[in-house]
């Protein structure tokens, strides 16, 4: 336990859940993060990923309620407004009398359901937009930690065979090791929010991804390849940022933007999972073995078999074939950009498919010719 650099008022069997555990001391020359503290790993590490769990249900619910919700709802009512109030300029929405100079009680009637209709639809886009609102903030700043994280570290996405140098890479350094640790979190975290909110038609898939994920990151941080792991990271994360922000421009009715933003994450997926990973994994299958001492030497840090090795490799090509099945449908997505349709994933949740059964014949705060749904 981190019991000297605690809190003094922190009880003794509440510190690893408030600090990194197993602290040591930094290495004779370390070739990262000079100046910072340094870390071993063990079970205790468990401690500190269930507060990161309760910290992030804690952060997501605040961003959703208290920033989120109420932003789209501002922006989503304005509009409406504005789009009735020029209408009722027009004679177009309970201006049109009949002969005798009255509204109609049928036209009545009908103005009062179409604005039902387009409140559910707004409170249905706002919630929308705040969910996918909490995705973007934690990737765009996660990955900026994973970046500043993989800058400071001797290695590079071109030049993947650094990644097996003077293995193993011990002892961690705070940021990794904090890094790592609050990746994991969120993915367990993902894990819990996927099986408790309505399912979603690639319910599965996204189980099998984030199982693997999650496996991966546990065994890379147990077997000290905590390089490779963080570079794939950042990799990952980086086109995650942009396909929540076309969603949400999507919900709050901007169309350009949502494809414009989807085009730029088609792009980004592209590079940074079908042509940056995979070459990721082609070091990891040709590069490590000839790189790395291959035994099995736990009192020097060394894990890593050649059968434990192929086992990485084996989990990262299914990790690879989830994401070409995935790109196969953000491509069909794109062609209805292409063609003018805009973008719609094809992987909608069942609430949304009975929805667009009992609304798409209405006029809805939210334009169906844009409609991103992919999940993460």
């Amino acid at each position: 336990m981190n019991i000297e650099r605690s809190p003094e008022w922190l009880p003794t069997f509440l510190v690893p859940f408030f600090s990194l555990s197993y602290p040591t001391n930094p290495p004779a020359e370390p070739d990262s993060f000079a100046t910072s503290y340094y870390y071993s790993t063990g079970l205790l590490d468990g401690c500190f990923v269930v507060t990161a769990i309760a910290v992030m249900a804690i952060l997501r619910d605040v961003a959703r309620v208290f920033i989120m919700e109420p932003f789209a709802h501002w922006f989503l009512t304005r509009r409406t407004s504005f789009q009735s109030a020029k209408e009722v300029s027009s004679g177009s929405l309970e201006g049109v009398s009949n002969g005798n100079g009255h509204v109609s009680t049928v036209e009545k009637s009908d103005a009062a359901r179409k604005r039902r209709r387009e409140e559910r639809a707004t409170r249905r886009s706002v919630l929308r937009f705040a969910e996918q609102g909490w995705s973007m903030i934690y990737y765009t700043l996660q990955w900026s930690f994973g970046l500043y994280i993989h800058c400071n570290l001797p290695t590079s996405p071109f030049v993947p065979s650094k990644l097996w140098l003077d293995y193993p890479h011990i002892p961690l350094a705070e940021p990794l090791k904090c890094y790592y640790l609050i990746q994991t979190a969120f993915y367990i975290h993902q894990v819990l929010i996927l099986n408790a909110e309505a399912r979603r038609k690639d319910h599965y898939q996204m189980m099998f991804h984030h199982v693997i994920t999650i496996a991966l990151m546990v065994l890379s941080y147990i077997y000290n390849l905590h390089r490779v792991g963080c570079l794939i990271m950042v990799l990952m994360d980086y086109c995650d940022i942009f396909l929540p922000l076309a969603k949400m421009f999507r919900y709050l009715t901007i169309p350009t933007l949502c494809d414009a933003t989807f085009t730029w994450f088609l792009v980004s997926w592209f590079i940074t999972r079908h042509v940056l990973f995979i070459y990721v994994i082609k070091s990891t299958y040709s590069d490590a073995p000839k790189l790395m001492t291959l035994d099995w030497a736990p009192e020097h840090g060394h894990f890593v078999t050649y059968e434990a090795l192929m086992g990485f490799v084996i989990l990262l090509i299914f990790l690879q074939f989830i994401q070409i099945i995935w790109f196969g449908m953000i491509c069909r997505v794109a062609w209805r950009v292409i063609s003018g349709k805009g973008a719609e994933d094809t992987r909608s949740d069942d609430e949304d498919d009975v929805n667009s059964h009992i609304e798409d014949t209405t006029e809805t705060p939210v334009p169906a010719h844009s409609d991103l749904k992919k999940r993460r």
